[in-house]
């Protein structure tokens, strides 16, 4: 006697062989997956970029989000704390939202001055020492609090400095919330010296103003309760962008300014041999022209990191090309053409 077996049973059975082949599969690929042990719990790495779990008390590990101030998460996605030193590209970029404040200080005390009393010499010194002591003050306020260095988590891509654009959302419905300053402390350390010195301002400027310098600062203290918040905004939303363009925004902003300072000058005196004797004999312009100098250096000194020192040389020559080539950009050319 024979007994036959419905078809449909070979079909649960073929069924069931290729679940079992499925399961075994995964469970292979599942022993690759990077994770992280502890006390003998095992933790998937968190979705998204930048989603950590912190170490809790009790040794386990916490669900995924953001990291605490001061830390990111590492390969396995545990946040550890930033411990590393900036780099120097790092100190160029912090250096270089001192000389925005600086120069944007120095700039509204003369531009609203029309009359270049010497008095605003005293200003311009304490816009120098402002900013200078700000910034002082905001690393000694950094952790380690009180110490002449900072604790940084570094900037390896653009994508860390807008970690509020890469919330992960796994089943497409609810968001897990990973913003964090990933580049701790670069983007907030920015706005924490434009604080101070705001309010390093409003406490020595108006003084200065009126007691010695006749009240010839006022105008300026206004500019620069307008222009900090500005650069303050500027940080939050570009501050990633600003991080890699600076040492190019530096070279072509100082070089457009040296050309309109010179074509400032007087109209009469646009030729060359006017202009040197103007721009290298009298002291205001030529304090501004070296000045400008000293910021085509800097943003030739962030571009190749002290790489290649021989471009210094090159800091003179946007001055000079406007110099030697002005008498052949005269507006009264125009009427021969």
């Amino acid at each position: 006697m024979s007994i036959r077996i419905p078809k449909i049973t070979f079909r649960m059975g073929n069924g069931l062989i290729f679940m079992s082949v499925v399961f075994i599969a995964l469970s292979a690929v599942n022993a690759d997956w990077p994770s992280q042990q502890i006390n003998g719990s095992i933790d998937s790495i968190c979705p998204g970029l930048y989603c950590g779990r912190t170490v809790l008390q009790d040794g386990n590990t916490s669900d995924c989000g953001a990291c605490a101030r001061g830390s990111r998460p590492n390969e396995f996605s545990i946040c550890k704390p930033c411990d590393g030193e900036p780099s120097f590209y790092d100190w160029l970029y912090l250096g270089f939202h001192v000389i925005a404040a600086m120069v944007l200080h120095w700039f509204f005390i003369d531009f609203t001055n029309k009359k270049k009393d010497k008095k605003l010499i005293i200003l311009h010194a304490s816009a120098a020492v402002e900013s200078l002591f700000s910034c002082v003050i905001t690393v000694l306020i950094v952790e380690p609090i009180g110490e002449w260095r900072i604790n940084s988590c570094g900037v390896q891509k653009l994508s860390d400095w807008y970690t509020m654009l890469y919330n992960p959302s796994p089943d497409y419905i609810h968001t897990i919330h990973c913003t964090q300053e990933i580049v701790y402390p670069l983007y907030t350390m920015v706005m924490i010296y434009y604080a101070i010195c705001l309010v390093l301002m409003l406490i020595v400027r108006p003084v200065l103003s009126w007691k010695v310098a006749n009240n010839l600062g006022t105008k300026s203290i206004y500019a620069a309760m307008y222009f900090f918040p500005i650069l303050t905004v500027v940080q939050a939303i570009f501050g990633g962008l600003l991080y890699y363009a600076f040492p190019h925004i530096t070279i072509v902003v100082s070089v457009a300014t040296c050309a309109l300072h010179f074509a400032y000058m007087d109209f009469q005196k646009q030729n060359t041999k006017d202009l040197i004797k103007e721009a290298f004999t009298k002291p205001r312009q030529c304090v501004i022209v070296f000045g400008h100098w000293i910021l085509h250096a800097y943003g030739i000194y962030a571009i190749t990191e002290l790489q290649n020192m021989w471009l210094v040389c090159f800091v003179v020559v946007p001055s000079f090309f406007y110099i030697v080539t002005v008498k052949f950009t005269h507006p009264d050319h125009l009427n021969h053409v």
